[in-house]
């Protein structure tokens, strides 16, 4: 009995071995797979982070473009802007001139064409005067 007893026990030690070298294995797949996972979510991160640093750069050089283009075209428009308020100010300058100059002339025909007076008699009345 002590060989049949000694068997068992040295199946049931080799079995218990072997579950325990499954479970090591299985807690190192285990380590293997979340270390991965880890290493993943790292890379992830790292090239969303790249992502947003090209982002960036290509928004700073839009930016800079978009800056340059405003203010090639936006300075035209202020000089544009410029030139139209000193034409406007001419303008008036010149209208005021005009005014000053044309002023009397203006007044004087105007009043000539309200005193000059032609009394006549409408020929309605002409006509009721006739019959």
């Amino acid at each position: 009995m002590f060989t049949a007893v000694h068997s068992i026990t040295l199946i049931m030690a080799s079995q218990t071995q072997g579950i325990q070298q499954l479970l090591a294995a299985e807690k190192r797949a285990a380590e293997k797979v979340s270390d991965a996972r880890k290493r993943k979510q790292k890379r992830l991160k790292k090239a969303k982070e790249e992502a947003q640093e090209e982002i960036e750069k290509y928004r700073q050089a839009r930016e800079i473009q978009f800056k340059d283009f405003e203010s090639k075209f936006m300075g035209s428009r202020e000089d544009a802007a410029g030139k139209i308020d000193a034409k406007t100010v001419d303008k008036i300058e010149s209208m005021s001139k005009a005014l000053s100059f044309n002023k009397d002339i203006v007044i004087r025909d105007i009043l000539s064409f309200v005193y000059a007076i032609n009394p006549k008699v409408h020929k309605n009345f002409l006509l009721k005067m006739l019959n």
